[in-house]
C-alpha cells in the first residue's frame, strides 16, 4: 500500500513535467514549446531531461530539423494526448453555466450535410447564443467522440462507437436533380434509357458515401451513359448541377434551399438513410451540447414539415 502512494506521489509531483513533455511533442521543439509555455528553451529541456531520468528512458531523437519521439515517447504522447482532451471536456464541463450557452462546441459531419443543410441554418443559432464558438469539422471520416475528438456529431449511419447517446433525426433518400435551365436546353428524361442524351453528375464510385447513395450510382452507371462528372462530396455534385451541366445524385434534402432545383425520374430513388446526432455520455449535462441538439432538433422537424417524404 506504501509503496502505491509513493507511485501516487511520484505522478503528482511530475505532472508539470508531464504537461510540458507534451507541449514539446506536439510542437516538435524545444523553442516553441516554451514560447507556449512562456518558459525559457533551458527550463523546458530541464524538465525534459529530468522526465526522462526518472523514466529511464529517452523520449526523443534530437534532430536537425527538430525532435522526434523515440517508441517510448510516441507511447507516452498518446497517454498525455488523452489526458488533455479528458481535462479540456471536464473543463468545458466545469465552465457550462446553468443559464447561458457560451465557449466552443465542436461539430463533426460530412461534407455535404454540412455544407447544404447545417450552415446555412446557423445564423439562426448563433442569433440565439451569440457568445457560441462552434469550430465545424466537415470530413467523410469518422472522428473518435469518447476521445474528444470532436464533441458533437451528425452523421449518415448510426454511429457504433460505446459510451455515446445517440438520436435519430430523420432518414434521407438520395434523388436526381436538374436545373430548369438544364432540362429546357436538354430535354427530361422520362426513363433511364433516355440517360444516353444527357450527363450523369454523382460522386465516384470510390469516394466515402453512404452505401445506399453508393448502390444507387452502381445501378445508374448499369446503363448506357455517355458522359459523366463525379465528385468526391455533394456540395460538389450540388455545383455541377446549379451549372447545367448535367443531372445530378443528390440528397432529398437540398430541396428547400434550391427549390428551383427539378425532381427528375421521380420512381428513382435510393432505400432510406438515417441520420443520427451522437455525443460522448460525459457531455450528458453540457448546455452546448444541449443548445446545438435542440436547435437541430427543431430545424429538422420544420424542415420535415414543409418537405413531406
Amino acid at each position: 500500500m506504501l509503496a502505491v502512494e509513493k507511485q501516487a506521489q511520484s505522478f503528482a509531483m511530475d505532472w508539470d513535467k508531464l504537461r510540458i513533455f507534451h507541449a514539446v511533442a506536439d510542437a516538435g521543439s524545444l523553442t516553441h514549446a516554451g514560447d507556449t509555455l512562456h518558459l525559457s528553451q533551458s527550463a523546458v529541456s530541464r524538465q525534459i531531461r529530468a522526465l526522462e531520468e526518472s523514466l529511464n528512458v529517452t523520449l526523443f531523437h534530437r534532430h536537425a530539423r527538430g525532435l522526434i519521439l523515440t517508441e517510448q515517447g510516441e507511447l507516452l504522447f498518446d497517454a498525455t494526448t488523452s489526458m488533455v482532451k479528458r481535462l479540456d471536456a471536464t473543463a468545458a464541463r466545469i465552465r457550462d453555466s446553468e443559464d447561458e450557452v457560451f465557449g466552443e462546441l465542436r461539430v463533426t459531419t460530412t461534407t455535404g450535410f454540412g455544407t447544404l443543410w447545417l450552415a446555412p441554418r446557423l445564423a439562426k443559432l448563433y442569433a440565439k447564443y451569440p457568445a457560441l464558438k462552434i469550430d465545424l469539422m466537415l470530413e467523410e471520416r469518422v472522428l473518435d467522440l469518447p476521445m474528444r475528438e470532436a464533441d458533437v456529431a451528425i452523421r449518415m449511419k448510426e454511429p457504433s462507437q460505446a459510451d455515446l447517446i445517440r438520436r435519430r433525426l430523420m432518414n434521407i433518400k438520395m434523388r436526381l436533380y436538374a436545373s430548369e435551365t438544364y432540362l429546357e436546353q436538354h430535354g427530361t428524361p422520362t426513363s433511364m434509357e433516355d440517360f444516353s442524351a444527357h450527363r450523369l453528375i454523382c460522386q465516384h464510385a470510390g469516394t466515402a458515401q453512404v452505401s445506399a447513395g453508393a448502390l444507387l450510382v452502381a445501378q445508374l452507371m448499369s446503363h448506357d451513359i455517355p458522359s459523366t462528372l463525379t465528385v468526391n462530396n455533394y456540395f460538389g455534385v450540388l455545383q455541377g448541377v446549379l451549372a447545367n451541366l448535367g443531372i445530378g445524385v443528390l440528397p432529398d434534402y437540398v430541396t428547400e434551399d434550391f427549390p428551383h432545383l427539378v425532381r427528375v425520374l421521380p420512381e428513382v430513388e435510393s432505400n432510406e438513410v438515417p441520420v443520427f446526432l451522437a455525443y460522448p455520455e460525459e457531455l450528458r449535462h453540457s448546455k452546448r451540447v444541449s443548445a446545438f441538439r435542440d436547435f437541430v432538433t427543431e430545424e429538422i422537424f420544420t424542415f420535415r414539415k414543409q418537405n413531406p417524404a
